[in-house]
């Protein structure tokens, strides 16, 4: 049997997009997705957190979502969702683990799930071209929903929380106290189309990648092959 490989939702999205490069992608998965040189602020996770809390805080005093989930349509109830230990599945015809934490899960009686995903970010063109990596990231949530009993999923979609950082005198009044201020965000909502037939080729490519004895040619015009070349050029100038 080949060697087990885990890789998240959110990492097999990536190869959804245009500009998808397997060299990158081959040293990414090498390194175990722990790249030099990477730092991730924490804060997006910090407000994903407080978007869920919440979502959770206005229907346990409302009964219902916030309305501007309404453009979804009839949603249900918001229902806790697994840790990413849990919330995996093995696809035992590459012996890959599919993992991630989809940010919200929604149930219906009689629709069944619905799995929302935040973004904090204002809906631009450079989001619109990360829809592809979403639009998987999504779609591997609903597979592992319905592998690990969840239920059927019925609908998906992103829901952007832009931040509104323009404001006047008015706004100053109820936005800023002695010691703090407040940002409001303004939701933007974008359904994905549901079609989880999409995940296998991706896990089977994956495996095609990983299994490659050599690092594969990077595609044309890659960026970040062209930083790495000049790294690799640079080191071996100051060795030699």
């Amino acid at each position: 049997m080949k060697q087990q490989i885990q890789i998240s939702a959110k990492n097999l999205g990536a190869l959804a997009l245009p500009d998808f490069c397997p060299k990158c992608f081959w040293i990414r998965m090498k390194c175990r997705d722990r790249l030099p040189f990477f730092n991730f602020p924490g804060i997006f996770s910090s407000i994903d957190s407080y978007s869920k809390k919440i979502t959770a805080a206005h229907f346990h005093l409302h009964g219902r979502s916030p309305r501007w989930f309404d453009g979804f349509g009839e949603l249900g109830v918001p229902i806790a969702v697994p840790g990413w230990r849990k919330f995996q599945l093995i696809d035992h015809a590459t012996n890959i683990i599919l993992s991630g934490v989809p940010d919200e899960i929604l149930y219906h009686a009689e629709r069944g799930l619905w799995i929302v995903d935040y973004k904090t970010a204002r809906y631009t063109g450079n989001q619109d071209a990360l829809a592809p990596m979403y639009e998987i990231q999504l779609n591997c949530y609903a597979l592992i929903a319905a592998e690990i009993g969840l239920g059927s999923v019925c609908g998906l979609g992103l829901l952007y929380y832009e931040p509104i950082t323009e404001i006047n005198a008015a706004d100053s009044a109820s936005l800023i106290e002695d010691n703090s201020f407040f940002l409001e965000f303004s939701p933007k909502l974008k359904s994905v189309k549901l079609d989880t037939s999409r995940i296998p080729p991706l896990l089977q490519q994956v495996r095609n990648i990983c299994d490659a004895q050599e690092c594969p040619t990077g595609k044309l015009g890659c960026t970040d092959c062209t930083k790495l070349e000049l790294l690799a050029s640079t080191v071996s100038r100051s060795n030699s």
